[in-house]
């Protein structure tokens, strides 16, 4: 029987050297990187797939949700992803994900890879669950074990140019250093960085909650101990009026391939 090796292919670093440890052990030829487009990512995100492709081999599959993005899904659902919820990623990836396995994969001769490393091994743990039947594993869980400068380092001695946003100390290759399972440390990083980005989801955001009538936002206030909306806008003129106001350890965390407790 033919055992089948498909790696959740994220476009970042470590999906890259997950790929490479499957690719090294198993071969090529019964392995697939499948990833899905949020339609939400920075320029160089598909070139950065494409080049890691090149280098691992086997068969690469794009799920481009149609090229709907994570407002679109926002407005589908009427809910607004927060650090809480990350509904963007359950429905442009988890679910597209698992439906191209039920589609294509026999779960009795497929592995699933995650590209968690040996610190997130509470993350391979918590993951598991959503993706039964399928086997579920995560080789940088495995010796050797990598910090992450190794892993960017191998990826530029295999002549890849890392995503930009690693270079600008983003932790995350996801939607453009715009996901909203990020906290205030990161969205005011993004702000300094990338303007045009934040004033797109701002735009966004302002506009969803004149369509749902609701004080919805994706950034949480929690000064004065109670917890509270805060808009993309006011967090914005907040950071213009005090620079420094804003929760300096909250950069959230990706959780894009577990399901979040609140859903």
């Amino acid at each position: 029987m033919t055992h089948r090796h498909v790696v959740s292919f994220s476009g970042g670093a470590g999906s890259w050297m997950t790929a490479r440890r499957v690719a090294e052990q198993y071969g090529t030829e019964n392995l697939t990187l499948l990833t899905a487009d949020t339609n939400t990512e920075a320029p160089d995100w598909l070139p950065f797939v494409y080049a890691c492709h090149e280098d691992v081999g086997g068969e690469l599959v794009i799920l481009d949700n149609g090229g709907r993005n994570i407002w679109d899904v926002f407005y589908e659902a009427r809910f607004m992803g927060n650090s809480r919820v990350d509904i963007c990623s359950r429905m442009l990836k988890r679910e597209p994900l698992r439906k191209w396995l039920e589609d294509n994969c026999d779960p009795a001769d497929t592995t699933i890879y995650l590209g968690f490393d040996w610190t997130e091994e509470h993350r391979l743990h918590r993951a598991r669950p959503h993706w039964e039947p399928w086997t579920v594993e995560s080789p940088l869980c495995d010796p050797p074990y990598l910090q992450k400068a190794e892993i960017l380092f191998e990826l530029e001695a295999a002549g890849i140019q890392q995503p930009e946003l690693y270079t600008k100390g983003y932790s995350h290759n996801n939607c453009g250093g715009a996901c909203v399972k990020a906290g205030q440390a990161q969205w005011a990083k993004l702000l300094r960085d990338y303007p045009e980005r934040y004033a797109y989801h701002e735009q966004q955001e302002y506009e969803f909650r004149d369509f749902i009538e609701k004080d919805v936002s994706i950034l949480r206030d929690r000064r004065g101990g109670e917890t509270k909306p805060l808009t993309l806008e006011d967090f914005r003129l907040r950071l213009i009026e005090e620079s420094e106001d804003y929760d300096h350890a909250d950069w959230g965390a990706c959780s894009c391939m577990e399901s979040s407790e609140e859903e």
